[in-house]
């Protein structure tokens, strides 16, 4: 065989693999991601006594929630669990998101659904570590990040991710 036959049979081989990665992990739920500290450190070597007021006034560590709260001001938590959906205009995988989590939430008491347009909230995707769309965030009653999926999950997906949270 030429040099070009088997840089063509490389090429092919190296799409195959990438495009069954991307099938056998597009919309499945795995661990969540640790959101930023926003938190102040404090400077070794500086007196305790302004130490001890330093971490006296740091907060605790912001929840997703705080962060969606602070972009969008009008959104609103789920009483049992938040689908939290990241999307952009031209995402037809996000159409197909949109419809099975707007389902999902009708079904399941208590659950809401919130579609987050990335294009429009880019700090909040910076913050959250959002890489591409469409990405599902289930958060818990408190705003906490249970779980998320990349790509566009199944129904029996999510309804499986709430059961965990």
């Amino acid at each position: 065989m030429s040099t070009g036959a088997w840089v063509v049979v490389a090429a092919i081989a190296l799409a195959v693999a990438f495009g069954s990665y991307r099938a056998l992990t597009d919309g499945r739920f795995r661990g969540t991601h640790k959101v930023r500290d926003a938190t102040a450190p404090v400077v070794e070597g500086s007196d305790p006594v302004v130490e001890e007021v330093a971490l006296a006034t740091v907060s605790k560590p912001p929840t997703t929630w705080t962060h969606v709260t602070t972009a969008i001001p009008e959104a609103k938590l789920g009483e049992k669990a938040t689908l939290l959906q990241f999307s952009s205009a031209f995402c037809a995988p996000c159409r197909a998101t949109r419809r099975t989590l707007t389902e999902v939430a009708e079904v399941v008491p208590g659950v809401e659904h919130l579609e987050v347009d990335a294009e429009h909230h880019l700090d909040l995707v910076r913050a959250l570590g959002v890489m591409r769309t469409p990405t599902t965030l289930v958060l818990d009653a408190t705003g906490r990040e249970v779980t998320r999926a990349t790509g566009a999950p199944r129904k029996e997906q999510v309804l499986t991710a709430l059961t965990r949270s």
